[in-house]
């Protein structure tokens, strides 16, 4: 029996040496080198469990482990938003499943492959269906390799399923306040063995690579078609239906204000730059916002030291603490060159006075581009630096260190981007946005 199946595993791999030979598709990372199982691990996820795991003939092979126990194989790396694409063949029958946002403390979400009678291809299942699909088995080609594809973005959830070229799934899991800590916002992609099925029966999976993606996803915006090397977007006609918009028109200060010296600020191709002289102050929004999504680009100099203002008042008090502040400074040389120590939560991601970042290693190094992507309804917010997961918070359970419990800020106020003055700043330009963005919610 078991020589048998080792003929038949080398008869499928086909050329599996020229399969990991083959070009990568753009932003593309292999997960599988074809020879080992570096980089994954069975322990860690939300399933950990006792299935045995093994590469054979450039495939990885999972089948159930002592008394039909299951388990899943996890990336060692965790992942926000991304897309993963790999091959897979299951013996019939075979219940497995491609795994989003492993975590211990928090849900994750399966996108099931259960090539079983009466199993479900592309369904979305996390301790039970969040969304069946009784038509996807129609699509799998048994007894062959099949080409899977998975996307998952959002700080909420959106999960989308291709099964040989064809998209067969796209589920948003719930965005309901009241449950949030319910699903992760960043974890472990696993594959599955799950249990208990036909003894003997194995899953093989090959050619695994992903690739990370921004946390909102790419439809909502798109490169310019006439400037492809200015990096500037625009908003989609999928972004448009989903109510996105820019917030700033990358030709001039149309719908904000200013707070300080007039002459500060400079458009330039697209680029909203602030120049380094004198002292601090802020831009502002001409509009009030509550609840939203919020992305920019910014870019700093040597000893920048700015930051993004959220649901701040009006009342001249310090927005700060009216609303709240997310920090930009440089890391990189800030204590060095001041001679102080940083609190936690002044370091670039942070909640100022509130909450240190998660990911200190998130920030490009200077003169490099960033990008925030913030979510912020009710009294959670979320944000995110280049794709990398810095926190996802309820704001009415922290304790802030400085300024008022968040249930006595503003629930709505101005969107504002400050900077604290030129000191120590030798560049010319202090910071630089680009690709401001919000969608209302």
């Amino acid at each position: 029996m078991r020589n048998g199946w080792l003929r038949a595993t080398a008869a499928l791999a086909l050329a599996a040496g020229a399969t990991y030979g083959q070009d990568l598709e753009p932003g593309f990372q292999r997960l599988f080198d074809g020879q080992s199982l570096n980089g994954w691990t069975s322990k860690g996820g939300r399933y950990d469990g006792n299935a045995e795991w093994s590469v054979v003939d450039g495939c990885i092979v999972g089948r159930e482990g002592p008394e039909g126990a299951g388990g899943l194989l996890y990336t060692e790396k965790s992942y926000a938003s991304f897309e993963i694409r790999l091959e897979a063949f299951l013996d019939f029958p075979f219940d497995s499943g491609v795994f989003c946002r492993m975590r211990p403390d928090a849900k994750g979400a399966q996108v099931t492959l259960d090539h079983r009678p009466d199993g479900q291809i592309g369904a979305i299942y996390s301790d039970g269906y969040l969304e069946e699909n009784k038509q996807g088995a129609e699509h799998w080609k048994k007894g062959e390799w099949n080409d899977v594809r998975v996307r998952c973005t959002g700080f909420d959830m959106r999960l989308e399923f291709w099964l040989n070229g064809e998209k067969l799934t796209d589920y948003q899991i719930p965005e309901n306040p009241e449950k949030h800590g319910l699903y992760a916002s960043t974890g472990l992609i696993g594959i599955q063995v799950h249990g208990g099925g036909a003894e003997g029966s194995v899953a093989r999976f090959r050619n695994i690579r992903v690739r990370e993606l921004p946390i909102f996803g790419e439809e909502p915006l798109a490169v310019r078609a006439e400037a492809p090397l200015s990096q500037l977007l625009r908003v989609t006609e999928a972004g448009k239906q989903a109510g996105w918009e820019a917030l700033f028109n990358a030709k001039d200060l149309t719908g904000w204000k200013i707070e300080g010296e007039e002459d500060r600020y400079v458009v330039q191709e697209g680029i909203l730059g602030f120049q380094a002289r004198g002292g601090g102050g802020h831009l502002y929004t001409e509009e009030d916002f509550t609840d939203f999504r919020l992305r920019l680009d910014f870019k700093i100099a040597k000893m920048a030291n700015s930051g993004v203002f959220l649901r701040a008042a009006r009342d001249g008090s310090n927005p700060a603490y009216s609303g709240c502040e997310i920090q930009i400074l440089d890391d990189f040389n800030w204590e060095q060159v001041t001679g102080s120590k940083l609190k936690a939560y002044q370091l670039t991601g942070g909640l100022y006075g509130s909450l240190p970042a998660g990911n200190h290693r998130a920030l490009h190094p200077i003169g490099d581009w960033n990008t925030y992507e913030i979510l912020y309804r009710g009294a959670r917010i979320a944000v995110a630096l280049n794709g990398k997961m810095l926190y996802d918070a309820q704001t009415e359970e922290l304790v802030p260190l400085e300024g008022e419990p968040f249930p006595r800020r503003a629930k709505a106020g101005f969107i504002g981007l400050q900077h604290h003055g030129a000191h120590n700043i030798e560049a010319e330009t202090m910071i630089q946005f680009r690709n401001l963005f919000v969608q209302r919610l």
